[in-house]
């Protein structure tokens, strides 16, 4: 038996220390690495990590703003935001949610819209999140639904803001809508700031100043599970409500001349020619904008889109009146600053007007024509041949010219979204829609307001302002102030800068302005009645524009009666001296512009009167200048 060899203890001591040594080293590197790697999570990346663990335990929930409320210039308000009840439905909670619509149809009346906008909702949410399903309940509806909410498993009535114009139709064009927000929404407002909002402003002043209505959105930090569904608020920021806006709007003036207007169809416009406020704006017949705020119906759009009185235009930026006789107060303004006429001149108005060579007659408005009139009798008579006579002087080239300095031709600028530019006829213009050349004919008919020209409502006021401010452009305007909150002072709009006068000599503004006050003060004026008992002196000018051949009267869509199937308008500023206030008014028929429209112009300057200092009654017969 071999002999078993002796135990070095000191050599087995060595190496078991050498072995400890290299384990307690691969351990220190170890942890070493285990502490470098523990520091690049925590400290180098500690904010990633932390927004990655907040992101799968809190929810961020967008606040909306309340929206802004509109009043008009004394401060009536426009449109208000109320409380109202919408009926919301938890979709995992329901297990049949087509037997759950059908029952709540027969219950409580929900539409086929309803049913449809609910379900495009439930595809794009989470399905424990509430859905609204029917907004705008009224009070018997919520009495049904609670009796019989025992049946409704997810299904609840919750409370909410809802947007609300108390005017109603009054106001429908100019105050405008809100809607829901659509895709063409998404592209032209700022997704950040609409987090949670709904709603957005979709016309009239409602879209213009949607930046200043709609305020600023808060949040909610909300603490989730891992199904996401809430457990408790950890932060809440508040939203900043939208600033209250005031519009330059007089509404008893708009209420008065709506009224006045009778349900005709047409547009009316008030500016103040000393700063450019749009003290009314009218386009009838109108529509009730809280139709459209929470979704309107099919049947109702389909009427609306159906109604032959297109009540979804608004006339009073965007119709397109002949301006008629309405036009000579400015192509006389012209004629004098272009030295082709001077008040004192005559003109012998036979019945009818020939261009030199030409057989063709162009006729006046009283058979027999009226004599020898001057430039005041012209515009208290409508005297056409006067202006035929004055346009073929001009020329087209200069006619165009000087009424461009008036506003036709192009918009005016006002703070709205959508306005018209109108036509104002010349070469370039008919060249260009029809390749042909302009005629001596054409221009004969421009001197009357007729042929090619197209102006909107607001266009024509916009130039009667200038003229009464004697010749001075402001560009209208709506804004009148904003207001940060209830109780904060109003801070007002400052006014928009004046331009330069259109009148070099101040003489011939006072010779047009002494032609207008004969059409309304004068025995021989076509509006000699209109100013009847008012304590100012008016200066005005009736126009009509002939829609229909005298032997071919074929116009009974306009009206049943012949004579009455005409564009009709009146403008007017007062007082005649010192104007604060220049109207014009626009009815798509009647029988002439002092018959039909000037009425409407008076009852919209007897609110006007309401709200300015007693006057002494002024005497006709002293303001009225000699024939």
């Amino acid at each position: 038996m071999k002999p078993r060899p002796i135990k070095d203890t000191r050599q087995e001591a060595a190496m078991f220390m050498r072995r400890a040594l290299v384990g307690f080293l691969v351990i220190v590197v170890a942890l070493a690495i285990l502490a470098v790697r523990f520091w690049y999570l925590q400290v180098v990346h500690h904010d990633e990590f932390q927004a990655r663990s907040d992101a799968n335990r809190i929810l961020t929930r967008p606040l909306a703003p309340a929206r802004g409320l509109i009043y008009d210039r004394n401060g009536e308000l426009l449109a208000e935001n109320i409380a109202a009840f919408r009926l919301e439905v938890v979709p995992e909670q329901v297990r049949d949610m087509n037997a759950l619509l059908d029952d709540l149809r027969d219950t409580i009346g929900i539409s086929d819209d309803d049913i449809e906008r609910f379900r495009d909702l439930v595809r794009s949410k989470p399905s424990y999140q509430s859905v609204p399903l029917r907004l705008k309940l009224t009070e018997e509806d919520i009495a049904l639904f609670a009796v019989n909410r025992w049946r409704f498993t997810g299904v609840d009535v919750v409370p909410y803001l809802t947007r609300y114009y108390p005017k109603g139709k009054e106001f429908g064009h100019l105050v405008g809508y809100v809607g829901r927000i659509d895709a063409a929404d998404v592209e032209r407002l700022d997704a950040s700031r609409y987090a949670g909002t709904t709603h957005a402003g979709k016309t009239g002043i409602e879209r213009a100043y949607e930046d200043i209505l709609h305020g600023e959105p808060g949040y909610e930090l909300v603490e989730v599970n891992a199904d996401r569904r809430p457990l408790r608020v950890l932060e809440r920021v508040a939203p900043t409500p939208g600033q209250n806006v005031y519009l330059t709007i007089d509404s008893r003036i708009q209420e008065a001349g709506e009224e006045a207007f009778a349900d005709r169809p047409g547009a009316s416009v008030a500016i103040d020619p000393r700063n450019g406020d749009v003290l009314a704006m009218i386009s009838v017949p109108s529509f009730d904008p809280n139709l459209f705020v929470n979704g309107i119906s099919q049947t109702d759009y389909k009427a609306l889109l159906e109604d032959p009185d297109k009540p979804l235009l608004d006339r009073a930026l965007r119709g397109s009146y002949v301006p008629g006789s309405t036009v000579k107060p400015f192509l006389a303004a012209a004629g004098l600053e272009l030295g082709l006429r001077r008040p004192s001149d005559t003109i012998l108005s036979t019945g009818e007007f020939h261009i030199t060579g030409q057989k063709r007659g162009y006729r006046d408005v009283r058979a027999g024509g009226h004599g020898r009139v001057d430039l005041v009798q012209s515009l208290a008579q409508s005297v056409n041949t006067y202006y035929y006579a004055l346009a073929l002087d001009m020329g087209i080239d200069q006619l165009t010219e000087s009424m461009a300095k008036f506003g036709f031709g192009r918009t005016t600028g006002i703070d709205l979204v959508g306005e018209s530019a109108g036509v104002l006829p010349s070469r370039d213009w008919k060249r260009g829609r029809f390749n042909t050349a302009w005629y001596p004919g054409e221009t004969v008919i421009a001197g009357i307001g007729q042929g090619f020209w197209v102006v909107t409502p607001l266009q024509l006021a916009h130039g009667v302002a200038m003229l009464a401010a004697g010749g001075v452009s402001r560009k209208p305007h709506l804004l009148y102030a904003t207001q940060q909150g209830i109780g904060d002072a109003p801070v007002p709009s400052p006014a928009p800068p004046a331009g330069k006068s259109f009148f070099a000599n101040l003489s011939n503004w006072d010779a047009v302005r002494q032609g207008m006050i004969a059409v309304v003060n004068g025995p021989t004026g076509t509006a000699r009645t209109m100013g009847n008992g008012f304590p100012y002196v008016i200066a005005g000018k009736s126009g009509t524009a002939e829609r229909y051949s005298r032997t071919n009267e074929t116009w009974q869509s306009i009206s049943q009666v012949a004579i009455e199937r005409h564009q009709v308008l009146f403008e007017a500023f007062t007082p005649a001296e010192d104007p604060r206030i220049a109207v014009i008014v626009a009815l798509e028929a009647g029988r002439g512009g002092g018959h039909d429209a000037a009425p409407v112009a008076r009852k919209m300057l007897d609110a006007w009167l309401l709200g300015e200092p007693k006057a002494p009654a002024a005497s006709a017969d002293a303001a009225a200048p000699e024939p």
